[in-house]
């Protein structure tokens, strides 16, 4: 990746491949706290904003996750995140990611 973007004083790296720009989030996680990136992004990932919104984005982009086991998963109480880590998640999203 090379750094496209530059925001707040700090460089995100930017990779685009088959027509989709992707951004290091460890690169914004990293301005918050350099010392404590995968903390900050494994919070980003407990939020359920964030949760809802890859149950949304996943399906357009990957014709294996599992639409009806990741509901199950959104309608338990509380953050479903730990539930998703591997390997329950794996399953889930059919590529690991």
């Amino acid at each position: 990746m090379k750094p496209k973007l530059h925001v707040l004083e700090q460089d995100i790296a930017t990779y685009s491949g088959e027509g989709v720009e992707y951004i290091c989030i460890t690169d914004i996680a990293r301005y918050k706290r350099a010392d404590r990136t995968g903390a900050i992004i494994g919070s980003w990932l407990c939020n359920r904003n964030t949760i809802e919104f890859l149950g949304i984005r996943k399906p357009l982009n990957n014709p294996h996750f599992k639409v009806i086991e990741f509901d199950g998963y959104k309608k338990q109480p509380g953050s479903i995140i730990r539930q998703m880590r591997a390997p329950v998640g794996m399953p889930l999203t059919g590529n690991g990611g």
